[in-house]
């Protein structure tokens, strides 16, 4: 057995070495990594509730997940299969780091394509330290960037995403919330357009709460959830504002020199705005402080809103039926692309 284990070490090294002999070589590399570190760590979760070893508090958080699992087969129609049947404990306070980068006078994200999941705004890496170095790497290239750590991905059901230790760093609310997320990318996902993909599953999330707190009779957690979502968007629309104004300052026929004074005031009329609306709501407004604000930021806060509000004008015309609502957002992801941005803007727009 030894011998044989020598073998593997040493076939699995010659692969390591052929792989990186080129940069993406090394990245899908550690993406298998990475995935195959987290799939030898599931647990099915029956097992790790009814083990006597198990704290009561991880054993309860378990149970709500089961639950919500339920209500998300049942009321919300995502898949009935093996995700989130099992948990990770990844023994870190993130899975992945996110990198995100944006030219210096642009709002046009820098692209990575993929075999599976398509051409997305980030790249994301098992290992905290590549994540930096890759940051570091476009950084040397002129381009804004952002490193962001991820608690939870979906795999869009290629495998059987287990609930991660990560994902227990956050209240119920939050919990929940990620769960339908994920498991709404594997509903519906389109190639090449994170921003559609990062919406749809948004609306699932907020109508998903919306109907699984009042199955529970939690209302004042509705309200708490209702309070986080107009933040968010309070936010967010800050942000729209600074794009848009950003956008007139690159296309402007100015100086290098005049570009970056005009951006950085910007950028620091933003961090000021945002900081205000934070502290109104009683929360911290640390990470809004103008030096962590770049084009590159600007561009991951955008994924997630950016077709909101098309979406959500589509659940209101299926009049809360989710079949319809995927159906009908089935129907939008089959056209080519500007027919489907046509599209969502009309929808956004009426």
């Amino acid at each position: 057995m030894k011998q044989a284990g020598y073998y593997l070490h040493a076939l699995s090294r010659l692969l390591v070495l052929v792989l990186c002999l080129s940069t993406s070589g090394c990245y899908y590399l550690q993406a298998a990594a990475g995935q195959w570190q987290v799939i030898q760590k599931r647990e099915p979760i029956e097992t790790v509730i009814e083990d006597t070893s198990t704290p009561t508090q991880l054993a309860e958080r378990l149970v709500l997940v089961q639950q919500a699992r339920t209500f998300s087969i049942e009321e919300l129609a995502l898949p009935d299969n093996k995700s989130y049947r099992s948990y990770a404990d990844i023994e870190r306070d993130y899975v992945v780091w996110n990198v995100f980068a944006a030219p210096e006078f642009s709002l046009e994200p820098r692209r990575w394509c993929f075999p599976i999941a398509g051409c997305v705004s980030y790249r994301g890496y098992f290992s905290r330290q590549a994540a930096y170095d890759e940051s570091e790497r476009l950084a040397k290239k002129g381009f804004d960037v952002m490193v962001g750590g991820v608690s939870a991905y979906s795999t869009l059901g290629n495998f059987d995403d287990p609930v991660l230790s990560s994902m227990l760093r956050w209240d119920d609310l939050q919990l929940v919330a990620v769960l339908f997320h994920e498991l709404a990318h594997q509903v519906l996902y389109v190639k090449d357009d994170t921003g559609f993909n990062e919406s749809f599953a948004t609306a699932v999330e907020e109508f998903g709460m919306e109907r699984w707190l009042s199955s529970r009779g939690q209302h004042e957690d509705i309200a708490t959830y209702r309070e986080r979502r107009e933040l968010r968007q309070d936010l967010m629309a800050l942000v729209a504002g600074a794009r848009n104004d950003l956008r007139t300052v690159y296309a402007a026929a100015d100086s290098e020199e005049e570009k970056r004074r005009r951006k950085k005031a910007r950028l620091e009329q933003l961090a000021r705005a945002a900081g205000a609306r934070l502290k109104q709501s009683g929360r911290d407004p640390a990470r809004w402080r103008s030096g962590e604000l770049n084009n590159a930021r600007l561009v991951s806060m955008a994924l997630y809103q950016e077709r909101l509000p098309a979406f959500r004008a589509l659940l209101a015309d299926c009049k809360g039926d989710i079949r319809c609502f995927y159906a009908q957002a089935g129907a939008l992801a089959k056209l080519e692309k500007p027919g489907r941005d046509a599209a969502l803007e009309a929808l956004a727009g009426g």
